[in-house]
């Protein structure tokens, strides 16, 4: 098994809903979701750096927090409407609660959440060796968003308005802690088909957490991600419906639920690092079908399926057609050729359209943005778009060069002069976790490029975000 560390920062609210609060019309909730957007961005470029210094040796690994015998370790902290982690320490494990309901519910979900472990699949904790489970409340102001940062959980209060206080939501505690099982068991990667796989395995024990935790069967669950988290007056029933895909909410500020349940509904995107959020529908959608076909608990039959996939000779590439057969080979292996368990999994990934032999969605490329001829040989606007990151935020604009200061107006055209562009050596590049990639269009001369931000000097990456910014 590998293990992809930089792709181990990752948030329950995905960025396209944030992107369309901060469309919705409404100022106040307009101005929470462009801040909740802001600091993502901030916390996604300092882990990339962060996961710079430890690759190369020259920081020290954070919060080694582990427990010494075999039982959770847990300890919450208070951000206090600050970002800066992991805050003041508030309880730690075995203390009494305090008055702050937040904390309580983050202490109490975290035990859940190690508890599914422990006790169904004889995991301790994140790490199979004692990990502590470190989080903290309150972070920000108004903050949309919970998310597990490599080492700790991290938890907003909501808005008020569109969201409520993230710690309320248990199998919401219970995905996110689940990105740090992916962390030390497949790895895999935060991108296209396998990036929607590792929303999916947290989506999985996500709800698996909350079932257990209520003694709910499979029949009796409502199967539904992060139902606690919409506030009144929200036309949806929470974030996604593993049940059914594509069901979860429509409503004027969040848009429709985008979720496809059916691999003929595939979405091909560069955004969200490829749908990450989007196309976890699919394999959600059957891992319901299983656990509903053999009915009892889910975290018994169809969890432990799914976890021997997940713990097994599993690549941090995986894709749909790939785990499905992990998932089989799986249930094989622990109840025999002819069992149900089998049946169900074979006829859950047919049902969903993930078949052996299936093409792969191919992307279907953009078509090419035709800007306005510019009056003389001197280039007039470009074109910059930023993708990629962890969040997948997708930002873009369009500006003429003489909307720019004259440094950066004069730093553009020595890019784009002569008849080779300096600009174009560093088009293409090799793609990395967590990090950005540029589209730059320009009209004269006519240029339509793609570069990885490892291919970036800094002067020139400063330049492109600040163009960004004007």
């Amino acid at each position: 098994m590998t293990t992809n560390p930089a792709s181990h920062l990752c948030s329950i609210v995905p960025p396209y809903l944030l992107q369309a609060l901060a469309a919705s019309g409404d100022p106040a909730v307009e101005e929470r979701a462009r801040e909740t957007l802001r600091i993502d961005q901030l916390r996604y470029e300092q882990h990339a750096r962060e996961h710079a210094l430890r690759a190369s040796g020259t920081a020290a690994s954070r919060r080694a927090n582990r427990a010494t015998t075999d039982a959770p370790n847990r300890l919450i902290h208070d951000a206090k409407n600050g970002t800066t982690l992991p805050g003041t320490r508030v309880r730690a494990e075995g203390e009494p609660a305090t008055d702050d309901v937040a904390v309580t519910e983050a202490y109490d979900g975290l035990g859940a959440t190690w508890e599914l472990w422990h006790a169904a699949y004889a995991r301790n904790s994140l790490d199979d060796k004692g990990l502590g489970l470190i989080a903290s409340v309150h972070y920000s102001s108004n903050y949309d968003n919970a998310f597990w940062d490599g080492s700790q959980m991290v938890f907003g209060d909501g808005d008020g308005e569109v969201f409520l206080g993230f710690t309320r939501s248990l199998d919401v505690i219970g995905h996110e802690l689940a990105h740090g099982v992916t962390q030390y068991t497949s790895g895999l990667n935060y991108q296209d088909q396998a990036g929607a796989l590792n929303e999916h395995v947290s989506d999985v024990f996500g709800i698996l957490v909350k079932q257990r935790a209520l003694g709910q069967s499979a029949e009796q669950s409502d199967w539904i991600i992060g139902a606690e988290l919409l506030a009144p007056g929200i036309k949806g029933v929470g974030l996604r419906s593993m049940k059914a895909p594509g069901t979860a909410y429509d409503d004027p500020r969040l848009g429709k639920d985008p979720q496809p349940g059916h691999m003929d509904d595939f979405v091909v995107t560069d955004d969200d690092n490829g749908g990450v959020h989007i196309n976890s529908g699919i394999p959600n959608r059957a891992f319901h079908l299983v656990a509903t076909a053999l009915g009892g608990n889910a975290w018994d039959a169809a969890g432990a399926i799914w976890y021997a996939a997940i713990t097994g000779d599993i690549k941090a590439d995986c894709d749909f057609t790939t785990f499905a057969a992990l998932t089989e080979e799986a249930a094989v292996s622990a109840h025999g050729e002819d069992s149900p368990e089998v049946a169900a999994v074979r006829n859950a990934w047919s049902e969903v359209g993930v078949t052996k032999g299936a093409e792969k969605p191919t992307p279907v490329p953009s078509p090419t943005p035709t800007p306005a001829p510019a009056p003389s040989g001197a280039p007039s606007q470009v074109q910059v778009r930023r993708t990629g990151g962890l969040a997948g935020i997708v930002r873009e604009k369009t500006v003429a060069l003489d909307e720019l200061s004259e440094t950066d107006a004069s730093a553009w055209r020595s890019l784009l002069a002569g008849p080779t562009p300096e600009l174009q050596a560093y088009a293409g590049g090799r793609t990395q976790p967590d990090r950005f990639c540029y589209g730059v269009t320009c009209d004269l001369p006519p240029l339509d490029l793609t570069i990885q931000e490892p291919a970036l000097p800094n002067h020139v990456r400063e330049l492109f975000d600040r163009t960004l910014e004007a």
